[in-house]
């Protein structure tokens, strides 16, 4: 992410003033993109804020959409090792690759995989010290993928978001989502979106400019995307 674009957006964010308690503690934050106009960018500079060594946040990150070593790799380019991290309890990183092609009864449902998740992450914060609570994010990297998982329903989806939500007010913590916006039908669309942007409380669209697209190339920002904060 270049310099202006890493300054706008945590001013914007409220993340140039302080990192502790985590500005965006309580909040759900919703980043919608294009398949073409990827806005992992922005998970990743989010990732790097919550893990600043000036301070003591604790981030769970639900994958389905790439591998530790991925994101590891990622962040090192940006100067955070996410190995150290996690060997100091303070990255949490749940692999749900395997749950992206389901076959018959497998993948995510409310009775085993949704439940048995939103679990583990409960489990996961209130084993922490109490102060840190308010410094947790969870971060989920593709909702999209997450209703592959869990065979095409919106509405499994959905519900764990709901389940999520309440950690943000039972634990003051924050929940970060990514999703993509040009992949659902017209009619698949409308219901879902409005859903989220409901459950959110900043809606962050990552957008090309009139200029043209280009490749983000190890998790750096193109001069040509443009992102837009919502409320």
């Amino acid at each position: 992410m270049n310099q202006r674009s890493s300054n706008l957006l945590d001013e914007a964010l409220g993340l140039d003033q302080v990192i502790e308690p985590w500005p965006l503690r309580g909040r759900v934050v919703a980043i919608e993109d294009q398949v073409e106009t990827s806005g992992s960018f922005v998970l990743h500079h989010l990732l790097k804020r919550s893990l600043s060594p000036n301070s003591s946040n604790v981030t769970i990150f639900i994958a389905f959409s790439q591998p530790f070593s991925h994101y590891d790799r990622i962040l090192r380019k940006l100067g955070c090792n996410l190995v150290s991290q996690r060997d100091n309890s303070r990255f949490f990183f749940f692999d749900m690759l395997k749950l992206q092609c389901p076959d018959g009864d497998e993948g995510i449902t409310p009775e085993g995989g949704l439940i048995a998740l939103y679990g583990k992450i409960h489990k996961t914060i209130s084993a922490l010290p109490e102060i840190s609570w308010k410094n947790v994010s969870i971060i989920i990297d593709d909702l999209s993928l997450m209703e592959v998982a869990a065979n095409g329903s919106s509405d499994y989806v959905l519900d764990f978001l709901h389940y999520c939500r309440t950690l943000t007010s039972e634990f003051d913590c924050s929940l970060i989502t990514l999703n993509h916006e040009d992949i659902y039908s017209s009619e698949d669309r409308p219901t879902f979106f409005i859903q989220m942007e409901y459950l959110a409380d900043i809606l962050i669209k990552a957008e090309p400019l009139a200029t043209g697209l280009a490749t983000d190339v190890h998790g750096q920002v193109p001069k040509c995307y443009s992102c837009f904060i919502v409320g």
